[in-house]
């Protein structure tokens, strides 16, 4: 069977011609992702935005916490502040009484009301919890006190407090008035 078929001559492709019909990467379409892997992909979408969230959340009620109780805390100051302010502004008061009740005096009326306003004074300082600053004997203690005169005496200690010119007044730990001393050495 000698047909033209045979006959005529078939040509040769060289190698670099023939090309293989498999797309490269790039060329083939993306797999549709399954309904399955889609709802797993919105799952964990939707769980990182719960948790930015739940942070977004736990910040604010952590820096509202710490607003209220500054605020707590500037209002308790304030409270002090004023109370201090006042109670400074009355001391003068107390000063006069002071001064009063040093003085001699022949009626002996008039010694007893000054004696009855002082205490009563006193009584009320007390209640808002104004003390006085003890001197008597003490030490030098610049936080207590203000040293406005010095004392040369080799029979007093260092820094002994020899005379007290002004009271001084705390209202609990804050000192509201300094003592004013003369110290000694």
């Amino acid at each position: 069977m000698n047909t033209n078929e045979e006959n005529i001559p078939q040509e040769e492709t060289p190698a670099e011609e023939i090309k293989e019909e498999t797309p490269t990467a790039e060329e083939t379409p993306a797999a549709e992702p399954t309904a399955e892997e889609k709802l797993t992909a919105e799952l964990e979408a939707a769980k990182k935005e719960l948790a930015g969230e739940k942070d977004k959340y736990l910040r604010l009620l952590a820096e509202y916490d710490n607003y209220r109780k500054r605020s707590a805390r500037e209002r308790d100051n304030i409270y002090a502040d004023v109370k201090a302010d006042t109670l400074v502004k009355l001391l003068p008061v107390f000063d006069n009484l002071e001064r009063a009740l040093k003085q001699e005096t022949a009626d002996e009326a008039y010694r007893k009301g000054v004696e009855m306003t002082m205490n009563q004074f006193l009584e009320a300082m007390k209640t808002l919890g104004v003390t006085p600053i003890d001197t008597a004997g003490q030490t030098f203690d610049p936080a207590l006190h203000n040293a406005v005169m010095h004392l040369e005496d080799p029979e007093r200690g260092e820094k002994e407090i020899v005379q007290e010119f002004q009271k001084g007044f705390k209202m609990g730990d804050r000192v509201i008035r300094f003592s004013m001393v003369q110290v000694a050495n």
